[in-house]
């Protein structure tokens, strides 16, 4: 009895020896790249204590979770997105009107929709801060929503991506609160990094050229100086934060690379020199193929951009599929992100069938949203697969992705941190 009572005061009634059972008729291991049958996933709290061959009979005070007709797969990992935002064709109206509090209440309606089609870990590229409030709200558990790891507010140049007074008249492109995020020189780019830490960013993402969604003629130039992005790289790494670089033009891309970015962002004109010089340094390309074809789409509608944008989205729509294939077969590191915001949210799991129909397996590119992933943004220790010690992050899809990748679109369990959120 005095055994008992002093197992009750260091266990919680109803705790003792509690565990949660997944039988999988599939698991797919993106780490040996192979799909398991009939596996049992032992969770205690919010860890994998095991991973076992055959089901696993339970215990008495053992949950059982039957998804012996589903594959199930580690969480996945979209390492692009902006998840404070949803691109319209009034988006330009909306920064004039949108207080930061109208922009929260939207965006933990687009988190709780990407933690249902199972991305359990994001990378939020870009925003105007309300995304780190987000992922503070999200590890408290006050709302529904992915693991975030976010940049912040992003770095640019005067009049580069990521000025939002570009086209703007006179008086208000020279107004300082919209100038916070543009930088000029060594100085100031080591300043912005060491502001977004001590806003509490976890990433940096910098503009390293033109793009397509801002009101600048140039969607490909370089727009940042190899000294500018070597003083942002170092700075970063003093801080403890990689850097991600958006970047379309070849030229902006080399810099980049060469300064030591993590992972270069869109990557659209990279030519076979820049894919080597990624080669020899290790630098992810996240490709955002959905990204570029959803705004070539809503180029064709009349009026949905201002022109100086709809002519770049035209053009780089039809490229960056493409662009991603060469990379592939080149054996360039390849990491999923779709840049979803851009095009609507939900939709994320698209990028896995358009990554396939160029050439990468289907197993490879649910690597690329797990294992890769985890390693793109430092959180292999916790995330990315399920093994023993990782973080109980599971996911689970009717039908066999590796034959049929749309599948991957029939999402039907989500467990994040031991938790589960969707179980159909």
């Amino acid at each position: 009895m005095k055994k008992l009572f002093f197992l009750c005061l260091l266990f919680p009634l109803g705790l003792l020896a509690q565990r949660t059972i997944i039988h999988c008729g599939q698991l797919i291991d993106p780490q040996k790249m192979e799909v398991q049958k009939e596996m049992s996933i032992i969770i205690e709290g919010n860890k994998i204590s095991d991973v076992q061959k055959g089901y696993t009979v339970a215990g008495a005070n053992d949950k059982v979770i039957n998804l012996e007709n589903k594959t199930v797969m580690p969480g996945l990992i979209d390492t692009h997105v902006h998840i404070e935002s949803e691109r319209t064709n009034h988006a330009f109206e909306d920064k004039m009107k949108m207080n930061p509090a109208d922009i929260a209440f939207l965006s933990t309606r687009f988190a709780e929709t990407t933690l249902m089609i199972g991305f359990t870990t994001v990378r939020d590229l870009g925003g105007s801060g309300v995304n780190i409030s987000l992922r503070n709200a999200i590890n408290k558990g006050l709302i529904k929503g992915p693991r975030i790891f976010s940049a912040g507010r992003t770095i640019s140049s005067t009049g580069g991506h990521g000025d939002p007074t570009n086209g703007l008249r006179e008086d208000i492109m020279n107004a300082p609160s919209l100038n916070m995020d543009v930088v000029n020189g060594v100085d100031e780019c080591i300043k912005a990094v060491r502001t977004r830490y001590k806003e509490g960013s976890d990433v940096i993402k910098v503009m390293a050229t033109g793009g397509v969604l801002s009101l600048e003629k140039d969607g490909t130039g370089a727009q940042f100086s190899e000294e500018e992005m070597k003083a942002i790289v170092n700075t970063a790494k003093d801080y403890g934060m990689k850097v991600a670089a958006h970047a379309h033009g070849a030229e902006g891309i080399k810099r980049a690379v060469r300064a030591g970015v993590s992972s270069i962002e869109h990557g659209t004109y990279m030519d076979a020199e820049a894919m080597d010089l990624m080669k020899q340094h290790g630098t992810y390309y996240v490709p955002t193929i959905i990204a570029g074809k959803s705004v070539a789409d809503s180029a064709k509608i009349p009026g949905f951009f201002p022109e100086v944008i709809a002519g770049k989205a035209r053009a780089v729509g039809p490229i960056i599929q493409g662009t991603f294939a060469k990379a592939y077969k080149a054996g360039v590191k390849i990491a999923f992100g779709t840049d979803a915001g851009v095009y609507a949210h939900g939709k994320n799991w698209m990028e896995f069938i358009y990554m396939n129909e160029v050439g990468m397996p289907a197993l490879e590119t649910i690597r690329a949203a797990t294992v890769s992933a985890a390693d793109l943004i430092g959180a292999s220790s916790t995330i990315g697969s399920i093994e023993k010690g990782k973080l109980a992050d599971i996911v689970a899809v009717d039908g066999d992705p590796t034959k049929d990748i749309k599948v991957m679109g029939k999402m039907k369990f989500v467990m994040k941190d031991g938790v589960v959120y969707k179980n159909e």
